[in-house]
């Protein structure tokens, strides 16, 4: 739900523009105007929780920095509404105090809503919050799969959490470990931990998609002539290539099946190897009567 759009201003509204806003609606949109009208009293719900969150500039700020997704991942129903007065708002906009008993047809119980919004209620049990952490795999580790441990600090503590590495995961993939998050501060479920992977650089390869890329420079007669170049595999293996005769610039040559997997159980891609020619910052002079005579035939 864009909270925003469901006030009908813009993210640059200023507090009162937001308060405003509210009370139109909520004029209109009131169970007592409305009597047991279902989409009415769903309306007003949706204004409320939207007033809930605008109106609190701590609230306001985690949900325009994260968005609704991530908002809503770090708050349930019973955050948005926690210190939320309903009754008193309702009370400056002209209408009687509802009572808390009154709103919990609309909002439920289950919500936390309808107990807190009058004040005085006790804390509900909340999730804790998710945390994410930056995990560097090898290109070794997305061919075989891996187990990797991480330590984790929070309040002077320090924890272990293992996670295993499927085969042929992606870059910026989230793995997702449900309850490894932080600690609920009123006794609730703990948060869940977020794993973003980045893939470290390789001496040898660059990923392309499924493929693995390695470039091989060769002199300029070798192009002309052919040649043979020897390629390592991830695994350690080394292959024999036939660069042929007349091989241009950026041709790229494929070993079938030496690559990396295509998800879990996935088939391999290849390895490609990108031929570019060597061009030597100097010559000899004898390397240079050569070019020239090179020259003089047209090559």
């Amino acid at each position: 739900m864009d909270y925003y759009a469901t006030l009908g201003v813009s993210k640059a509204a200023s507090a009162e523009e937001i308060k405003k806003a509210y009370r139109r609606l909520a004029l209109k949109y009131h169970p007592d105007k409305t009597q047991g009208d279902k989409q009415a009293e769903t309306r007003f719900k949706e204004i409320s929780e939207a007033y809930a969150v605008l109106s609190d500039p701590k609230k306001r700020e985690q949900y325009d920095t994260f968005g609704s997704t991530g908002f809503h991942q770090r708050y349930s129903r019973e955050d948005i509404f926690r210190d939320f007065d309903l009754n008193s708002i309702l009370r400056q906009f002209g209408f009687g105090n509802a009572g808390p008993q009154s709103f919990s047809s609309i909002f439920g119980h289950s919500t936390g809503a309808a107990g807190c919004m009058g004040g005085g209620c006790r804390p509900q049990p909340v999730k804790g919050e998710d945390i994410t952490y930056q995990l560097s795999v090898s290109l070794e580790d997305v061919l075989n799969g891996a187990e990797k441990t991480i330590s984790l600090r929070h309040d002077g503590h320090e924890r272990n959490v293992s996670v295993k590495i499927p085969r042929g995961i992606e870059a910026g993939k989230r793995l997702r470990l449900s309850g490894k998050g932080l600690p609920s501060p009123t006794g609730g479920p703990p948060g869940d931990l977020y794993l973003k992977i980045q893939i470290e650089p390789h001496s040898e390869f660059s990923r392309d998609g499924d493929n693995l890329l390695v470039e091989r420079r060769i002199p300029f007669s070798q192009t002309c002539l052919g040649t043979e170049i020897e390629i390592p595999s991830l695994e350690g293996k080394r292959f024999k290539v036939t660069v042929p005769p007349g091989v241009q610039q950026e041709s790229r040559l494929r070993i079938r099946g030496y690559g990396l997997p295509s998800g879990p159980i996935g088939a391999r891609g290849d390895i490609l190897v990108k031929i570019a020619v060597q061009i030597p910052g100097e010559l000899t002079s004898e390397q240079r009567e050569l070019v020239e005579k090179l020259a003089e035939v047209g090559l």
